[in-house]
């Protein structure tokens, strides 16, 4: 039994060190787990613990004054009335009486037969009898005024138990002894082994469940996947709990390892300006650009930083591009006019603008509808010249956006528009519009879509910057297409490009004096 102060002290260790039952017991020395669990209960609930609790009996006065009255009527035998009543024990009974009369219960309540003490003459004389035979044992007690079990008892004490022994080899005996004790050692310590084996695996699945609560790791994670500072934060969360010296062998981390991280963790971070700079980047680019692009940015910012360095601020701060792979559009309808030629055969590289052109249609699947862009791209700089933007794949959506194209084209200019074998590019009024502006077409060859791989590269950018891992459930499709519209505009005058020394199309062309 503990006392208040005891109970007090043990649960307010208990919620300090922040609801450990097994850090507290070890501790404290005291009590046991569901103790301590019980006592913090009994605390949260009431704000305190009791000091000492009433019994209550589970039986009513009338039970109590019943039973006594049954006792007193049947000439005061305790035996004949629990057995009647089936209730309660002789002793209980006993107290009751005395409680209820006490004057009664001490008179009737004594032994009537006083205490028979036997001589060692008379008691080897009891045992010879029961030797002889002639007389049992009953009969013999009611001779010497004892009990049946008091001549038993005399018997054993001086003749000692009648068993036939069978003779043991002693030095077989002492083998098995030895025997004993050694395969009782062989279980202590197979016992102590599977205690290690258990405390392991519950240290490791601690560690498991601190990477995924306080890491956000998923579950199943590999420890060894994990970087030394995630290992020494899991570290310095179980520390209270476990010693230091379990948790570096089970996360595969060094002492000069983990002391190392300590000190980084204390450190003031040195990137701390850079690491919101290229935070801002990433979110006022709508998260498309990943470390290359951003390293251009802060490059035109005067910022001077390795690469490295922001690829390693950007995994740490999880700023990464989200990308998906969806199912493309086909507007293959079969060979409905005469082949062309695939004139650009793969080089999509021009010596100046609008002089290879790529088109191309593609699909937008959104809970609203669906929507179809088809742009036409410069091979000299990848600027989009023109674009439309529709709720269907027809006719009228390819020729305006040609249309559109031509009238940007001086009138010495006539390039060569390559697109795939896609029935808007073999209609008539296509091929129309095609010979009036003088332009040569060239496409692709059947299903080979590498034919046209700078268009679906730039298909490609596009729905993973704007398209895919985001939710577009409560978006209609006229707010879907201003978006399209806007990504498009700043694709041609923002979006920096590598391979245009990190300036946007726009900003290339005006750098050669192309546009003003």
């Amino acid at each position: 039994m503990y006392s208040y102060e005891d109970r007090i002290r043990a649960v307010k260790f208990y919620i300090n060190c922040g609801y450990n039952a097994a850090y507290t017991v070890r501790k404290l020395g005291y009590p046991d787990v569901t103790n301590i669990k019980h006592w913090y209960r009994e605390y949260s609930q009431f704000n305190d613990l009791h000091q000492g609790r009433k019994k209550v009996s589970k039986y009513s006065d009338k039970e109590k004054r019943d039973a006594v009255d049954y006792y007193f009527s049947h000439e005061c035998n305790a035996l004949k009335t629990v057995r009647e009543l089936g209730y309660p024990s002789r002793p209980l009974l006993v107290q009751w009486v005395k409680e209820l009369y006490p004057e009664e219960g001490k008179k009737r309540c004594q032994s009537f037969k006083p205490h028979v003490r036997c001589s060692h003459e008379e008691k080897i004389q009891a045992v010879m009898e029961s030797c002889k035979g002639n007389l049992n044992i009953s009969q013999i007690a009611e001779i010497y005024g004892v009990t049946p079990a008091a001549v038993s008892t005399w018997r054993k004490k001086l003749l000692g138990e009648r068993r036939t022994l069978k003779m043991a080899d002693p030095s077989a005996e002492d083998k098995n002894i030895e025997q004993l004790l050694h395969d009782k050692a062989e279980l202590e310590a197979k016992v102590k082994r599977l205690e290690q084996d258990v405390y392991k695996l519950q240290l490791e699945r601690d560690v498991l469940e601190k990477a995924g609560e306080i890491l956000k790791k998923e579950k199943g994670i590999s420890l060894d996947k994990l970087s030394n500072r995630e290992k020494a934060f899991l570290i310095d969360a179980l520390r209270n709990k476990y010693k230091l010296n379990e948790l570096l062998p089970a996360l595969q981390l060094s002492k000069s390892s983990y002391y190392y991280q300590v000190q980084c963790i204390k450190r003031e971070d040195k990137y701390k300006e850079l690491r919101n700079h290229i935070k801002t980047l990433f979110v006022s680019n709508k998260e498309r650009y990943g470390y290359r692009r951003i390293h251009c940015l802060l490059k035109r910012d005067g910022i001077t930083v390795s690469e490295k360095i922001v690829r390693k601020i950007m995994k740490d701060e999880q700023l990464i591009v989200k990308t998906a792979k969806k199912r493309k559009y086909n507007s293959y309808k079969g060979e409905i006019s005469p082949e062309v030629e695939n004139i650009i055969n793969r080089d999509f590289s021009a010596h100046k603008p609008n002089e290879k052109w790529l088109t191309d249609i593609t699909e937008f699947h959104i809970p609203a509808g669906k929507i179809y862009l088809s742009p036409i791209i410069d091979c000299f700089d990848g600027m989009a010249v023109s674009w439309t933007i529709g709720t269907s794949p027809n006719a009228e959506l390819a020729n305006t956006m040609l249309g559109n194209a031509i009238n940007t084209l001086n009138a010495d200019e006539h390039p060569l528009v390559h697109s795939d074998r896609g029935c808007h590019y073999r209609w008539p009024e296509w091929i129309k519009i095609m010979d009036s502006a003088a332009l040569t077409r060239s496409m692709s060859k059947k299903g080979c879509s590498p034919d046209n791989s700078a268009c679906e590269g730039f298909f490609g950018h596009l729905k993973n910057e704007m398209f895919y891992n985001r939710n577009w459930n409560r978006i209609t499709i006229d707010s879907f297409i201003n978006e399209l519209d806007e990504y498009m505009h700043w694709y041609n005058e923002k979006r920096i490009k590598m391979s245009l020394g990190g300036k946007s199309p726009l900003e290339y062309r005006r750098s050669l004096g192309i546009l003003t």
